[in-house]
Formats: structure tokens, sequence, C-alpha cells
């Protein structure tokens, strides 16, 4: 199966899985200069940027592992580059949440880090 289509189901099923918890959706694939978040939702009145990491196999950990610290900088950056950018957003509170799939055959269920790094 294409790479690119086995992230973009398992971002997918991460938000779906999100909006069931009650979160609501601010945008996907925010992108500025140095890096991307997968999705930016609200939860209440927090702004939640949330990283979602697939691995197909566990030789290097597991998804939650690739959260190196390099990772999260560049997460924070896009995340302050969002803020910038949307005012309205600016005052509200931050979280930085992971949502981890593994898979071989077909994705797993999804399992949800809230406020898994800070600044």
């Amino acid at each position: 199966m294409d790479r690119n289509k086995i992230g973009k189901d398992a971002e997918t099923q991460a938000l779906q899985y999100l909006l069931t918890q009650g979160l609501s959706l601010i945008t996907t694939n925010y992108r500025c200069r140095r890096g991307e978040i997968d999705i930016i939702m609200q939860d209440g009145p927090t702004v939640v940027f949330v990283e979602v990491r697939l691995r197909r196999h566990q030789h290097y950990g597991g998804a939650l592992a690739s959260i190196t610290h390099s990772k999260q900088q560049k997460i924070i950056y896009t995340a302050q580059d969002f803020l910038t950018r949307h005012p309205r957003f600016q005052q509200a509170s931050c979280r930085f949440d992971v949502v981890t799939l593994d898979s071989t055959e077909a994705l797993s269920a999804p399992v949800w880090y809230k406020d898994a790094f800070r600044l």
C-alpha cells in the first residue's frame, strides 16, 4: 500500500477519533517554513496541536518514541507561527497532543496522549 495513503488514513482515523471525544476541528496539515502540524483542534477554550504518528514496525520503538526533541521543537515553532497568523487564538491556552497508531496489516485503534510535551 502507498505510504502517503497509509499516513493520510492514519490522520483521518485520528481526526475522527478526536471528533468523537468532543474536540472541534480548526484545520489540518498546517504548514509553515519550518514544519507541519497534522491536526489543529479546539478542546473547549484550549487550542490543541496534534501530531499523528504511525509505526509499521516496533524495531525502533513505538510510534510515541518517534517524537524526538527535534520533532517537538519543529511542532512548537509551527504552532507559534499558526498563533501569529491567527490572532483570535493568541490568548487561548495551548496543548500539544499525540495520537499514535500502530500498523502491520491494518491500523490499530488510536491511542491519545494529552499534553504529550510542553514548551
